[in-house]
């Protein structure tokens, strides 16, 4: 399976964006670091990544409208072929049109036990509040400074005698090991079994007077005591997939789909030409998409009345 492709940005020494980097060279990691760049062209982490045949691209930011800088770094993104995009150390508010492009794709590791201490200075501040911890916490970023959902953190113990220096440089190791394995499970859940079922379940069980059961050995979705208008597969039969399976208008609509993209849409085995399979386990799922097909499928099961509670017209 080809390791999802992570941008790192920068803008001093790079030392999180190295810890990345070489997590990255292990053959089981789930990631590579395909792009580094920075608003600082002197930031040393450039250097590192340079020398380890990572592409690399710096602008100074200076003098330069926030949205423009944010298009040109998000340009440099996307023509690196970036999936995922990892701060380390990037001295820079971002627009919020630029976290938008990147939502849910996008993390960054801070300096201390979120949601404590944002932004700056967070060692003198944990040190004058007289914490007994410190530390770091990974999270997705979202417009809000250092707002975003935690996914992980580690507490690093605030010693009697430590300085800001002498707790910097525990809580710089804590932060070393934490961020790789945190980047790896984030980005390998696009592929998990687990995840994947739970996000096809909240949207399906989000339909009127949805219920859920098992059948053909595997979890689906239909209307209360009525039809099924959705099932989740994974490995069914020993196909290797991981799928949704969604009512579809018939063999024409079928045949267009796998032919438009054959890698991620397919024709179910048992289940006839009024469906289609849509991979989930490529990567890089549309999650308004499959709300959509999953809206769909479900008016085309459901009764006129029910459909008409949601004030939409039965499209089949």
């Amino acid at each position: 399976m080809a390791k999802a492709r992570v941008a790192v940005l920068i803008s001093g020494a790079g030392t999180n964006m190295a810890a990345l980097l070489y997590a990255a060279k292990a053959a089981d990691c789930p990631f590579e670091v395909v792009f580094v760049g920075s608003n600082d062209p002197d930031a040393p982490g450039l250097k590192i990544a340079e020398a380890e045949g990572v592409a690399i691209w710096s602008l100074s930011h200076k003098g330069m409208n926030r949205d423009a800088f944010d298009a040109l770094v998000d340009e440099q993104l996307r023509a690196a072929g970036a999936e995922f995009v990892a701060l380390a150390g990037y001295m820079r508010i971002l627009s919020d049109d630029f976290v938008g492009r990147w939502a849910g794709k996008m993390l960054n590791i801070h300096p201390s036990l979120l949601p404590l201490y944002k932004g700056l200075n967070t060692h003198a501040q944990a040190i004058e509040a007289g914490d007994t911890f410190g530390g770091c916490s990974v999270h997705i970023v979202t417009p809000g400074v250092d707002d975003g959902p935690v996914l992980a953190q580690t507490p690093v113990a605030i010693l009697p005698d430590d300085t800001v220096e002498t707790l910097a440089r525990r809580v710089q190791f804590a932060e070393h090991q934490l961020y790789p394995a945190v980047l790896a499970a984030f980005v390998s859940r696009e592929r998990s079994p687990d995840y994947l079922r739970a996000r096809v379940r909240d949207l399906a069980m989000a339909l009127p007077e949805a219920d859920e059961v098992v059948s053909h050995g595997m979890p689906c979705f239909g209307i209360m005591k009525g039809k099924k208008f959705a099932y989740f597969t994974e490995d069914h039969h020993g196909d290797g997939k991981i799928a949704l399976l969604v009512k579809i208008s018939g063999v024409e609509e079928q045949a267009m789909l796998i032919e438009l993209d054959e890698d991620r849409y397919y024709r179910p085995a048992y289940f006839g030409d009024g469906w289609v399979g849509i991979r989930l386990d490529l990567g890089d799922t549309d999650w308004d998409a499959i709300g959509e097909w999953l809206r769909k499928s479900w008016l085309a099961v459901a009764p006129k009345k029910l459909a008409g509670l949601m004030g939409v017209a039965d499209e089949f």
